[in-house]
Protein backbone atom coordinates (compact mmCIF):
# COMPACT_ATOMS: atom_id res chain seq x y z
CA UNK A 1 0.00 0.00 0.00
CA UNK A 2 0.97 3.34 -0.91
CA UNK A 3 1.66 5.66 2.15
CA UNK A 4 0.42 8.94 1.69
CA UNK A 5 3.04 12.16 2.45
CA UNK A 6 2.77 13.51 5.84
CA UNK A 7 2.29 16.96 6.44
CA UNK A 8 4.32 18.94 8.98
CA UNK A 9 2.57 19.58 12.00
CA UNK A 10 3.19 22.79 11.72
CA UNK A 11 2.85 23.77 8.01
CA UNK A 12 -1.00 21.84 9.29
CA UNK A 13 -1.60 23.84 11.90
CA UNK A 14 -0.87 27.15 10.61
CA UNK A 15 -3.60 26.21 7.85
CA UNK A 16 -5.75 25.53 9.99
CA UNK A 17 -5.37 28.79 12.05
CA UNK A 18 -5.57 30.87 8.64
CA UNK A 19 -8.75 28.96 7.26
CA UNK A 20 -10.37 29.04 10.49
CA UNK A 21 -9.83 32.37 12.23
CA UNK A 22 -11.86 35.38 11.27
CA UNK A 23 -10.14 38.62 11.30
CA UNK A 24 -10.56 40.35 14.43
CA UNK A 25 -12.38 43.58 13.87
CA UNK A 26 -12.37 46.28 17.26
CA UNK A 27 -15.50 48.66 18.17
CA UNK A 28 -14.43 52.06 18.55
CA UNK A 29 -17.31 54.78 20.15
CA UNK A 30 -16.81 58.27 18.54
CA UNK A 31 -15.27 60.77 21.14
CA UNK A 32 -17.24 63.84 20.61
CA UNK A 33 -15.31 65.85 22.98
CA UNK A 34 -12.69 65.69 20.40
CA UNK A 35 -14.41 64.89 17.33
CA UNK A 36 -15.61 67.66 14.67
CA UNK A 37 -18.24 67.53 12.03
CA UNK A 38 -18.44 70.49 10.31
CA UNK A 39 -19.23 71.71 6.80
CA UNK A 40 -18.77 74.90 4.05
CA UNK A 41 -20.92 76.33 2.21
CA UNK A 42 -20.82 79.23 -1.08
CA UNK A 43 -22.23 82.56 0.82
CA UNK A 44 -22.51 85.58 -1.92
CA UNK A 45 -18.77 85.90 -2.96
CA UNK A 46 -17.24 83.32 -0.22
CA UNK A 47 -17.66 80.68 2.17
CA UNK A 48 -19.50 80.22 5.54
CA UNK A 49 -18.65 77.23 7.58
CA UNK A 50 -20.55 75.80 10.29
CA UNK A 51 -20.57 72.78 12.41
CA UNK A 52 -22.91 70.47 14.56
CA UNK A 53 -22.50 70.36 18.33
CA UNK A 54 -24.17 66.68 19.09
CA UNK A 55 -23.47 63.31 17.50
CA UNK A 56 -22.42 59.78 18.02
CA UNK A 57 -21.04 57.22 15.58
CA UNK A 58 -19.55 53.83 15.77
CA UNK A 59 -16.57 52.69 13.85
CA UNK A 60 -15.66 48.66 13.35
CA UNK A 61 -12.56 48.02 11.90
CA UNK A 62 -9.68 45.42 11.90
CA UNK A 63 -6.67 47.55 12.81
CA UNK A 64 -4.27 45.34 10.62
CA UNK A 65 -5.72 44.11 7.57
CA UNK A 66 -7.99 47.37 7.12
CA UNK A 67 -10.01 46.33 4.07
CA UNK A 68 -13.41 46.77 6.40
CA UNK A 69 -15.06 49.57 7.94
CA UNK A 70 -18.09 49.72 8.98
CA UNK A 71 -19.44 53.31 10.37
CA UNK A 72 -23.09 53.88 11.97
CA UNK A 73 -23.30 57.59 13.21
CA UNK A 74 -26.23 60.33 13.23
CA UNK A 75 -26.22 63.73 14.25
CA UNK A 76 -28.47 66.45 15.98
CA UNK A 77 -29.61 68.64 13.61
CA UNK A 78 -30.70 71.19 16.25
CA UNK A 79 -27.02 71.31 17.33
CA UNK A 80 -26.08 73.08 14.34
CA UNK A 81 -23.92 76.10 14.79
CA UNK A 82 -22.38 78.71 12.39
CA UNK A 83 -21.65 81.17 14.85
CA UNK A 84 -24.36 83.75 13.69
CA UNK A 85 -27.83 82.44 16.80
CA UNK A 86 -29.76 84.28 14.17
CA UNK A 87 -28.84 82.55 11.06
CA UNK A 88 -29.24 79.27 13.18
CA UNK A 89 -32.70 80.05 13.94
CA UNK A 90 -33.39 79.91 10.41
CA UNK A 91 -31.16 77.00 9.10
CA UNK A 92 -33.49 74.93 12.01
CA UNK A 93 -36.49 76.34 10.96
CA UNK A 94 -38.46 74.74 7.73
CA UNK A 95 -36.47 76.76 5.04
CA UNK A 96 -33.35 74.15 6.02
CA UNK A 97 -33.27 71.38 8.49
CA UNK A 98 -36.86 71.45 9.94
CA UNK A 99 -35.70 69.92 12.96
CA UNK A 100 -39.02 69.39 14.41
CA UNK A 101 -40.07 67.21 12.04
CA UNK A 102 -36.49 65.75 11.03
CA UNK A 103 -34.44 65.72 14.37
CA UNK A 104 -31.63 63.56 12.88
CA UNK A 105 -29.17 62.93 9.94
CA UNK A 106 -27.60 59.70 9.97
CA UNK A 107 -24.80 57.35 8.29
CA UNK A 108 -24.60 54.12 7.64
CA UNK A 109 -21.47 52.73 5.73
CA UNK A 110 -19.74 49.36 5.24
CA UNK A 111 -17.75 48.66 1.68
CA UNK A 112 -14.38 50.52 1.67
CA UNK A 113 -12.55 50.95 -2.05
CA UNK A 114 -9.70 52.12 -3.41
CA UNK A 115 -7.75 51.35 -0.52
CA UNK A 116 -3.28 52.67 -0.74
CA UNK A 117 -0.88 50.37 -0.46
CA UNK A 118 -0.20 51.08 2.84
CA UNK A 119 -3.88 51.33 3.96
CA UNK A 120 -4.64 54.15 5.12
CA UNK A 121 -6.70 55.89 2.55
CA UNK A 122 -9.62 54.80 0.54
CA UNK A 123 -12.68 55.47 -0.18
CA UNK A 124 -16.10 54.69 1.79
CA UNK A 125 -19.26 54.35 0.18
CA UNK A 126 -22.64 54.62 2.15
CA UNK A 127 -26.17 56.03 2.43
CA UNK A 128 -26.50 59.73 4.20
CA UNK A 129 -30.38 60.35 5.53
CA UNK A 130 -31.23 63.92 5.67
CA UNK A 131 -34.22 65.85 5.92
CA UNK A 132 -36.30 62.47 4.88
CA UNK A 133 -34.49 61.37 1.68
CA UNK A 134 -31.78 58.63 1.94
CA UNK A 135 -28.70 59.15 -0.91
CA UNK A 136 -26.07 57.23 -1.68
CA UNK A 137 -22.35 59.05 -0.85
CA UNK A 138 -18.91 58.38 -1.07
CA UNK A 139 -16.00 59.35 1.69
CA UNK A 140 -12.57 60.26 1.23
CA UNK A 141 -11.35 58.45 4.51
CA UNK A 142 -7.99 58.63 6.00
CA UNK A 143 -6.97 56.38 8.97
CA UNK A 144 -4.67 57.99 11.56
CA UNK A 145 -4.05 54.55 13.87
CA UNK A 146 -4.15 53.75 16.81
CA UNK A 147 -2.94 55.04 20.49
CA UNK A 148 -3.07 54.74 24.07
CA UNK A 149 -3.75 58.49 26.20
CA UNK A 150 -2.23 58.85 29.41
CA UNK A 151 -4.79 57.40 30.81
CA UNK A 152 -4.53 54.02 29.49
CA UNK A 153 -7.38 54.68 26.90
CA UNK A 154 -6.95 53.13 23.48
CA UNK A 155 -7.75 55.99 21.24
CA UNK A 156 -7.93 55.35 16.61
CA UNK A 157 -7.95 58.67 14.52
CA UNK A 158 -9.99 58.94 11.28
CA UNK A 159 -11.29 61.34 8.87
CA UNK A 160 -13.47 62.02 6.13
CA UNK A 161 -14.28 64.52 3.58
CA UNK A 162 -17.48 64.52 0.87
CA UNK A 163 -19.84 66.92 -1.00
CA UNK A 164 -22.98 66.79 -1.08
CA UNK A 165 -25.84 68.97 -3.30
CA UNK A 166 -28.38 70.04 -0.83
CA UNK A 167 -31.35 69.83 -2.87
CA UNK A 168 -30.54 66.47 -3.58
CA UNK A 169 -32.32 66.14 0.09
CA UNK A 170 -35.11 68.71 -0.53
CA UNK A 171 -33.27 71.86 1.04
CA UNK A 172 -34.08 74.19 -1.81
CA UNK A 173 -34.20 77.86 0.53
CA UNK A 174 -32.47 80.80 -1.84
CA UNK A 175 -32.71 84.33 -3.03
CA UNK A 176 -31.95 85.59 -6.31
CA UNK A 177 -29.32 88.56 -6.62
CA UNK A 178 -30.16 91.45 -8.52
CA UNK A 179 -26.71 91.16 -10.00
CA UNK A 180 -27.41 87.40 -10.75
CA UNK A 181 -26.84 84.12 -8.86
CA UNK A 182 -28.48 83.59 -5.37
CA UNK A 183 -27.32 83.89 -2.00
CA UNK A 184 -26.01 80.66 -1.06
CA UNK A 185 -24.86 77.51 -3.09
CA UNK A 186 -25.48 74.15 -3.58
CA UNK A 187 -22.71 71.81 -2.70
CA UNK A 188 -22.19 71.21 0.99
CA UNK A 189 -18.19 70.23 1.65
CA UNK A 190 -18.00 67.92 4.45
CA UNK A 191 -15.42 67.97 6.94
CA UNK A 192 -15.38 65.29 10.02
CA UNK A 193 -11.86 64.70 12.03
CA UNK A 194 -12.82 61.67 14.38
CA UNK A 195 -10.96 60.60 17.88
CA UNK A 196 -12.44 57.73 18.73
CA UNK A 197 -12.45 55.32 22.21
CA UNK A 198 -11.76 51.27 21.69
CA UNK A 199 -14.81 49.98 23.07
CA UNK A 200 -14.96 47.93 26.07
Amino acid sequence: MQRQPLIPMTALTLALLLTAAPAQADTYKVDAVHTSVAFQIRHLLTKTSGKFAEFEGTIEIDPQARDTLEVTGSIETASIDTGDEERDEHLRGEDFFNVEKYPKITFKAGELTDVNDDRTKGKLSGSLSMHGVTKPIVLDVEWFGTTTDPWGNKKAGFAGTTTVNRKDYGIIWNKALDSGGFVIGNEVEIEINVEANLAE
